[in-house]
């Protein structure tokens, strides 16, 4: 049965949780720092799709995002011969293309269930699917005009290693467009558990998977050796009926919980507490309550000879005081 599910636009003010990262200076095949279970997610993301019918059903999020992110490659105003879709899903951005600017889309994905759900479906433009994991890419150095991801590369353990990689691939003045969930996603629910498992297990574990910000994101598109790179953050607020439904909708998604030192499992009266501060702390005057989901969206572009560069300090021939005194 389909849920009822409001999507609007807020703006919420709160202190995010801060992801770590290995160093730009590390290799990328080598993640010093490993957050996520890669293996766990790829089950995840392979059961959701096995579900055809459900997994269609929670596409809202992704589709909407995956919307914004095509239009983002829109504005570019340039013909794509091939563009590669990293952690595609089951095809959340080949939907909203256009053959006027595209010939092909390689979507790229870990889940080979979730590159196989849609195959039925017919798309503006061509399509390759290729089972890819984000943190190896296969294509060879200076081989791609654009590489897109939505909602997949927040799970990738090394962040700055998997932009070297997307950079490396690009050719020169190639351009890369993404989106990712950022640390102010699902707030309320990490609030939530983390005080009833407080009051009923005395302690707490992860149970929202830790997310980056804006600010990391523009430091690490720089450190990637991207040029002329742009960062903008928007949030999507989604109304359920309870936190069970959002809960249900992640598992659907394959958005669930896959941190390394997550619980396996909450006792029943801890969620059941979990629910009652969520709609005490958040719930709306409806009865319904609110997920907050932090998309960052960022775009970047690999340095060639055609990039415009600052002039040389010192090479200027008016001085700032003349102009403003003018």
């Amino acid at each position: 049965m389909l849920r009822s599910r409001l999507v609007q636009h807020t703006t919420i003010t709160r202190l995010p949780w801060r992801r770590m990262y290995a160093t730009a200076s590390s290799s990328p095949n080598t993640p010093i720092f490993q957050v996520f279970n890669r293996d766990a997610k790829r089950r995840q993301k392979d059961r959701a799709a096995m579900d055809v019918e459900s997994s269609r059903t929670v596409d809202y999020l992704k589709d909407e995002v995956a919307a914004r992110v095509a239009d983002r490659l829109a504005d570019i105003k340039r013909d794509f011969h091939t563009v590669v879709d990293l952690g595609s899903g089951c095809g959340h951005i080949v939907k909203h293309l256009s053959k006027d600017n595209m010939k092909k889309l390689i979507m790229c994905d870990m889940s080979e269930q979730a590159l196989k759900r849609d195959m039925d479906q017919h798309y503006p433009v061509q399509v390759e699917r290729k089972v890819v994991d984000e943190e190896y890419l296969p294509f060879k150095e200076d081989s791609l005009e654009a590489v897109v991801s939505s909602m997949s590369m927040h799970w990738v353990n090394d962040l700055p290693g998997a932009l070297i990689q997307v950079r490396k691939a690009l050719q020169p003045d190639g351009v890369f467009v993404g989106a990712i969930l950022g640390g102010d996603t699902l707030f309320e629910l990490r609030t939530s558990l983390q005080l009833a498992e407080t009051e009923r297990e005395s302690g707490v574990s992860p149970h929202v998977s830790p997310m980056t910000d804006s600010s990391d994101i523009a430091r690490l598109l720089s450190r990637a050796g991207f040029v002329l790179t742009t960062v903008d953050v928007d949030e999507i607020q989604v109304n359920y009926p309870s936190m069970f439904e959002l809960m249900d909708d992640l598992k659907a998604m394959g958005e669930n919980n896959a941190v390394l030192t997550r619980r396996p499992m909450l006792h029943r009266d801890t969620l059941m507490a979990a629910a009652a501060i969520y709609k005490e702390l958040h719930g709306n005057p409806d009865g319904t309550i609110p997920a907050t989901f932090e998309i960052i969206y960022m775009i970047g572009w690999k340095p060639s000879a055609s990039t415009p560069q600052p002039k040389k300090r010192g090479s200027a021939t008016t001085s700032m005081k003349d102009v403003l005194e003018n």
